[in-house]
Formats: structure tokens, sequence, C-alpha cells
């Protein structure tokens, strides 16, 4: 999945994403890459900066989800006190942040998007083909079983 962390369609799918984690289990390999799309959603090239502070600290996955349910009160502060509530180094992250230290491995996941024709988000890819139209969990399950 591409997407961006104030996106609210990306909001709207981990509910799908969780169901379709559910019903795969171990055969699951999920990623999720970086599109902000700051024109739209400002925020999100900082959110993105502050995932991967939390990365950095081995907590991706947590901070992820808990930085999706905090969206509509997405702000600096909020993705400070995220890493907090998780008991991360947010020191460090919001340090992490300030720096843009993870400028290039977000540019690399906005560069694989681009390369494969995803201008929006969410996008999802199943087995390496895009997905098109309406994503439920019963179509995401259908076309990573294919």
């Amino acid at each position: 999945m591409f997407g961006d962390f104030q996106c609210p369609f990306c909001l709207g799918a981990q509910s799908v994403i969780r169901r379709v984690r559910e019903r795969l289990g171990e055969r699951l390999v999920f990623a999720f890459r970086h599109l902000p799309i700051p024109e739209r959603h400002p925020l999100a090239p900082m959110a993105a900066q502050a995932s991967e502070a939390a990365a950095a600290q081995g907590h991706f996955w947590e901070y992820h989800d808990a930085l999706f349910q905090a969206q509509p009160k997405l702000s600096r502060k909020t993705m400070i006190a995220v890493a907090k509530d998780l008991g991360l180094d947010a020191d460090r992250l919001a340090a992490e942040i300030d720096a843009e230290a993870h400028t290039e491995r977000i540019a690399r996941d906005i560069a694989s998007a681009e390369a494969s024709g995803a201008t929006g988000t969410p996008t999802f890819f199943a087995n390496g083909v895009r997905l098109y139209g309406a994503y439920d969990a019963s179509s995401l399950v259908e076309a990573l079983e294919k």
C-alpha cells in the first residue's frame, strides 16, 4: 500500500487492511510505502518522517497504527505524544523529524510510487499488480490469493 498518514481514505482503509491481515495471517506480507501528498495533506511529510523515526527505534507498525488512530487531531505535538504513549524516545523522534533524517528513505518510496504509476492514496498492489477500483477486504483477499 502506498499511503499518506493525513489522507482520510488511508485512514478508512485501515479497518479493511486489518480484516485482510486477519484472514490471511502469516501468508500475507504487507508493506506500507510512503506517498505523502503535501498539496492536500501538509502534515503528511512530517508524519512520514515521524513514522520512520519510530521505525529506527524498532516500532514502525505500532506507531503506524497509533498515528492513524490519532489522524483527526494530527499535529507535530500529536506525533510526539504518540511516541511517548508507545514508550519511544520522543526527544529522539522529535530531533529526527526536525532534521528530516529519513528523507532519503521516504524519497525512495515516492520514486517507487511514481515508477509504478501510483499517484494517489491509498494505492494497493497485490503480488506486484496494481489494484484498481473499490477496495474491500474480500476483493483484496481475492486479488492476493490469485
